[in-house]
């Protein structure tokens, strides 16, 4: 049996009864989080330029944060930018990346179309991201070092079997559906920290649902367009960098989503600068730092972290979101880190500037122990004093700890309030709280059209 047709024999046989309370809690949170995300990103440049380009067909499908909606694919292109273009989307460390912006607007968008049900959507999300994070188990971190963009190039298998899940395909169809999704697969880290980045997730999630449909209606692929000599395996990794063993270890018990589970970040910035920034805050906080008081900051993370953040000039908005230049000294200056300082020309703030001169990123040293999540900090002040803090994860990243239930509803009141009522907001709040006893997604999702003016 292939790769491709084993996995699609997991994701044929997959049912909700399979899932756990805790699978179910985490499904849900990373559901809010990406509706709460998507939303805020609708208004953002990228994702009002895609609307123009490729929103132009009317459909049932919403586009959220909007009052559009528009034919299924092209609604999963542009929530899939909306969603992963503020980086404030969840995270997950075996994909490498973001699990559910390319899963959950293809999944919805095709939901729409069949008026699929709350425990339907919950079993395909899972799935979609079981898919996705196992592939990864088997091509990280050398795919992700190479150069590949994991939420991009996995995270079409995800949304592809999650699709493939929710029609109800066999496991034959799905098997075309993986093979298909192995020649969609793009999407490059030299392209981050521009508009390119969330258009790599846009894409990912069309072609996962453009797979799924077209194996539907008998389009066929490979069966071992994976592990061929020319397939996936080899061309994006490379003989002796992936391990098939590894991708077919485990399929639950755990679900990936419940274990290691979802990272919910609390800073619309990139992942690998998140526990520098919680290390910032809690010293400027706790010390009381003054921004004028600061001489030098010196910051340690992983080498593999700091290779896509050491960005001490960043040259756009986006291109600040992975700046842990910029991210720390907003949370010097502003002792926060918010939407706001990623809008227009926010990074470019003279104040802001000055102190990213006296911040010096550099990697752990070699040997050393230091998580790869983590971060080290040392604040010199001009009395003198060096300040010193150490951190193994950001707040809300650690196995079996989301982020607490006050903190992730704060999240998405504020990616929403400039869209949505609080009475929508307070509604879909309750809604995805219960929404295994949803009888039909399309409850839901009228609730995501704003019956206010947009920012």
């Amino acid at each position: 049996m292939t790769l491709a047709a084993e996995l699609a024999r997991r994701i044929a046989n997959t049912k909700y009864d399979d899932l756990t309370p805790g699978t179910l809690r985490y499904a849900k949170i990373g559901l809010l989080d990406t509706l709460g995300v998507g939303i805020a990103g609708a208004h953002e440049e990228a994702a009002v330029i895609s609307r123009r380009v490729a929103g132009r067909t009317p459909g049932v499908a919403l586009v959220w944060g909007t009052p559009h909606r528009a034919e299924p694919t092209e609604a999963a292109f542009l929530n899939g930018i909306a969603a992963n273009v503020l980086d404030f989307d969840d995270c997950t460390d075996n994909l490498g990346g973001h699990p559910s912006a390319p899963v959950l607007p293809a999944l919805f968008a095709l939901a729409e179309t069949r008026g699929a049900s709350g425990r339907d959507v919950l079993t395909s999300y899972v799935v979609g991201f079981e898919t996705e994070t196992q592939l990864g188990r088997g091509v990280n971190f050398h795919h992700y070092e190479k150069g590949w963009h994991p939420t991009a190039t996995l995270g079409v298998f995800g949304a592809g079997a999650a699709c493939a899940h929710l029609l109800g395909l066999d496991k034959d169809r799905i098997t075309h559906v993986l093979a298909l999704c192995a020649s969609m697969a793009a999407g490059l880290k030299s392209n981050l920290g521009s508009m390119a980045k969330p258009l790599h997730v846009g894409s990912c999630s069309r072609n996962g649902l453009l797979a799924a449909l077209l194996a539907c209606e008998g389009f066929t692929g490979n069966a071992d367009a994976l592990e061929h000599h020319h397939g996936f395996l080899e061309v994006f990794n490379g003989a002796g960098t992936y391990s098939v063993e590894r991708i077919l270890a485990k399929w639950g018990a755990p679900w990936e989503i419940e274990t290691p589970g979802i990272a919910i970040k609390q800073y619309p910035c990139c992942l690998s600068t998140q526990s520098a920034v919680d290390l910032a805050l809690d010293l400027v906080r706790t010390h009381d730092i003054k921004t004028e008081q600061v001489t030098r900051i010196l910051s340690r993370t992983s080498q593999r972290r700091l290779a896509h953040t050491n960005r001490p000039q960043p040259r756009s908005a986006l291109d600040a979101k992975l700046s842990i230049q910029y991210v720390l000294a907003r949370a010097v200056t502003d002792r926060r880190i918010a939407l706001d300082h990623f809008e227009g020309d926010a990074f470019k703030s003279s104040h802001v500037q000055h102190l990213m001169q006296r911040i010096h990123a550099l990697p752990f040293d070699a040997g050393s122990p230091a998580p790869d999540m983590g971060a080290t900090m040392t604040i010199e002040l001009d009395d003198g004093r060096s300040l010193s803090g150490t951190i193994d994860h950001a707040v809300g990243h650690a196995v079996g700890e989301p982020l607490a239930p006050g903190l992730l509803a704060a999240k998405f009141e504020s990616c929403t309030t400039p869209t949505l009522t609080a009475a929508q907001i307070d509604r879909i709040l309750k809604t995805i709280d219960k929404f295994e006893g949803l009888e039909d997604i399309r409850t839901l999702t009228t609730m995501l059209e704003p019956t206010m003016t947009a920012r």
